[in-house]
């Protein structure tokens, strides 16, 4: 992912420092664009740094099921980003079609723009729902993926075909105006002619060349049988979801795969991700199977001491909002003494005055402020001693 981004990044670079082209000419007109493809690529770049960041916590805590609760609170973010770039390749092979149009005149301007902003509105409501995190927006965004993806690759095979054809024509009218202009009786006659493009070839992508039998799109992910079979330990760990793979899977193979009923996966994804059974008890899910009505969540560190765990690194992609699980409301009631949160409090085995004190008490042992890391595993000792399921979801905040 990392690669991809790095390899997008260069791209925009390069089309928003050139002279000629989507940056040169019309460039007001253009220039938006290329500042799309930018923003995109600022909140996929935020979701890659913070799913990093949550790994890279997992990997100092000691014990198994935290690591594990911290790489499926990176899941959502890491798939997101992944579908997000994919998105976001197709867009920056757009314009790099535009950019070789707009250098080589080889198509109406006018034109070009219609397509561009039919193109980005036709983008824009997956990215807004990818860029949301929210489980239930990024499934199904993630399940209409191939469609448009695929929909999409037909479109710049079109207005590939239409530019190629406009180049055809342009080299015919060039002939034609050397042919008449070779004529002494006919030497009044002038043509107004675009100059002819440069001798080297359109490309378009990473180094591909702008052929009759299309172009193969090199900014996305590199899909390998060792990439397949991360993919399918993510899903079975419960970090990734397997509709958002499954549509990845769909996607890098070049076609858009059915399925052969209303929840099932395709056959070959599940061929691909294995048929454990993990994954056959997962289906793709639309926004009613992925549960509108939330029930309680809890925050496993203490939303009142808040300022407490700022000071000790729990802000930002790591604030204690991250670190809330679901709880059936009695279960949710009962680690807190209760119905009443006032009576609750004053009970020693209540969840927020028991994690508390034990905190402290592993501080003063230690004769300093705990780390991250080391908070985590005392609250993971914790987590299961009060059977509460090791499955962060975000919370609501304050």
């Amino acid at each position: 992912m990392s690669n991809s981004s790095r390899r997008i990044s260069g791209e925009l670079s390069r089309l928003e420092a050139s002279e000629r082209g989507i940056a040169g000419r019309a460039a007001g007109i253009f220039g938006p664009y290329v500042d799309h493809g930018t923003q995109q690529l600022r909140w996929i770049d935020a979701e890659l740094a913070a799913a990093t960041k949550l790994a890279n916590t997992a990997s100092e805590v000691g014990d198994p099921d935290m690591q594990l609760a911290l790489l499926r609170l990176a899941g959502p973010r890491l798939q997101a980003a992944m579908m997000g770039s994919i998105l976001l390749a197709v867009w920056l092979d757009f314009l790099n079609l535009a950019d070789v149009v707009l250098n080589q005149y080889l198509y109406s301007v006018e034109r070009l723009f219609v397509d561009m902003e039919r193109f980005q509105k036709m983008l824009e409501p997956s990215m807004k729902a990818l860029s949301s995190l929210e489980p239930g927006q990024v499934e199904v965004a993630a399940a209409d993926l191939p469609a448009l993806v695929g929909h999409l690759t037909s479109e710049f095979a079109t207005t590939r075909e239409a530019v190629r054809a406009g180049a055809e024509n342009l080299e015919k009218m060039l002939v034609l105006k050397e042919s008449i202009e070779a004529l002494t009786l006919l030497s009044a006659m002038k043509f107004s002619l675009p100059a002819p493009p440069p001798a080297a070839p359109a490309t378009l992508g990473v180094g591909l060349v702008m052929g009759s039998n299309g172009v193969m799109m090199g900014t996305r992910i590199v899909v390998s049988a060792e990439w397949v079979e991360m993919m399918r330990r993510l899903v079975q760990a419960g970090i990734l979801s397997l509709p958002v793979v499954s549509a990845a899977v769909r996607i890098h193979a070049g076609q858009v795969m059915m399925a052969q009923s209303h929840d099932e996966l395709p056959r070959g994804v599940r061929d691909a991700l294995g048929d454990g059974p993990e994954v056959r008890s997962m289906r793709v899910t639309g926004r009613a199977g992925t549960g509108m009505a939330r029930p309680p969540r809890h925050h496993v560190l203490p939303r009142e001491f808040r300022e407490w765990f700022e000071k000790r690194g729990f802000t930002g992609d790591m604030s204690i909002d991250r670190f809330c699980v679901e709880l059936e409301r009695a279960s949710h009631e009962a680690i807190h003494g209760g119905g009443d949160w006032l009576v609750g409090r004053r009970w020693p085995g209540e969840w927020n005055q028991m994690i508390m004190g034990a905190l402290r008490d592993a501080e003063a042992e230690a004769g300093r402020m705990l780390t991250r890391s080391e908070i985590l595993k005392v609250v993971a000792e914790y987590m299961r001693l009060y059977k509460i399921p090791m499955n962060f979801v975000p919370g609501r905040g304050p």
